[in-house]
């Protein structure tokens, strides 16, 4: 556990605020769905223990402990019934920041490390375990989720040196870690989702088939959405070498409807593959998006 200001390098790191981030580890940081965790936790387990919560009912089995056989039920049936509880768990949070070049656009890449960091400390101060990996082609190797003091400094030393460049990779890093994180997760992908709606669909697809919990915080620069050009502009690939001249006034509709049908999908998407979505604007405190995500994850595991 993480005592508050126990902590000295992520109080003097600029994508953390220490205060942001002990006001919201008031709202515990939940999972939609069962996790398998190796020690007691607050998180719901597929498996059955003996914790306070009540969840059925079962015939008896030769081997059972007989502590659990409910006598008032087999006072009313003539049957041996034991009784099941909820058993609880810890969570895995794995943190999938996209590393490519478009996430150097603005404060895109200073808002997924403060999502980052302040969902890494909120999860590790509730006794669970986090990790990171930075999807880019610069490498995409796995901080494994761990749930010791020291996670902490680790993990935000990842975020210090991470640089936006390259093409990204987060459709091979989702593909990877749905493969290799053989325990059920709670995935966090943050990035601006810049690749094609297909590949995006199967990545997820692939996490949830393994039933990981996926969520995503979906980064847009306000720009993004209403260009401000007034005059033709040379547009830069920031993940590769191209670049191309364009006239506003020949494709500011053409641009708009695009951008609307990209957004559309992107939330199709999440709501026909059970994605947590949350889109970020960056001329939004970072606190809306944060709170937002932890209220509605309690509102749901509550359901």
């Amino acid at each position: 556990m993480i005592e508050p200001g126990s902590d000295p390098d992520a109080v003097t790191e600029s994508f953390f605020d220490p205060v942001l981030a002990e006001r919201l580890s008031a709202i515990a940081l939940t999972t939609r769905r069962p996790m398998l965790g190796t020690v007691s936790g607050r998180h719901q387990s597929p498996h059955r223990g003996s914790s306070v919560e009540f969840a059925e009912y079962r015939r008896y089995q030769p081997g059972d402990d007989l502590r659990r056989l409910d006598w008032r039920a087999y006072g009313r049936s003539d049957r041996y019934y034991v009784k099941e509880f909820e058993a609880d768990t810890n969570l895995r949070l794995v943190l999938v920041l996209d590393g490519s070049g478009s996430m150097g656009f603005g404060d895109k890449l200073h808002a997924a490390r403060q999502i980052a960091a302040t969902l890494a400390y909120i999860a590790i101060r509730q006794g669970d375990a986090a990790g990171l990996i930075c999807a880019s082609d610069a490498g995409s190797e796995l901080l494994p989720p761990r749930r010791i003091a020291g996670q902490v400094s680790v993990l935000f030393e990842r975020l210090r040196n991470l640089q936006a460049a390259g093409v990204t990779t987060l459709e091979e890093t989702l593909h990877q870690l749905a493969e290799t994180i053989r325990e059920r997760a709670l995935i966090v992908v943050i990035s601006d989702l810049l690749l094609e709606p297909p590949t995006l669909r199967s990545a997820v697809e692939h996490l949830a088939f393994r039933k990981h919990d996926v969520a995503m915080f979906h980064l847009m620069d306000p720009v993004e959405l209403q260009p401000d050009w007034d005059r033709p502009i040379r547009l830069n690939d920031m993940e590769g070498d191209e670049s191309i001249l364009v006239d506003p006034d020949e494709i500011a509709a053409g641009y708009a409807d695009a951008v609307q049908d990209f957004l559309e999908e992107v939330e199709r998407i999440s709501r026909e593959t059970a994605v947590d979505y949350h889109r970020v604007m960056l001329d939004r405190p970072i606190e809306e998006s944060l709170m937002g995500f932890l209220a509605g994850r309690g509102r749901d595991s509550a359901v």
